[in-house]
């Protein structure tokens, strides 16, 4: 499944936006559909994990580390949590 593919539901697209804002301490605004957490917001490994663990929280999830590298933005980041929630 593609990113492009994805029907985004917005509620859930704010909450994912609010928890990576949080943990990368930058306004909600920063944090675009496609802004590169690593490249245009300084993320960094630790708060790449921070990030997974707050998102299973939230949803009660649970997310394999192997899965971080695609959590590049966003969209990349929905659509991990899209598949395990089966959203």
């Amino acid at each position: 499944m593609t990113n492009d593919s994805i029907s985004y539901a917005p509620e859930h697209l704010d909450d994912i936006r609010e928890i990576v804002a949080d943990i990368l301490e930058v306004e909600t605004e920063e944090v675009g559909e496609t802004t590169h957490f690593a490249d245009e917001l300084d993320a960094d490994s630790l708060r790449a994990i921070e990030i997974l663990s707050q998102l299973e929280k939230k949803f009660t999830i649970d997310i394999p580390q192997t899965e971080l590298p695609r959590m590049e933005n966003l969209r990349a980041v929905y659509a991990v949590v899209a598949e395990r929630t089966g959203w």
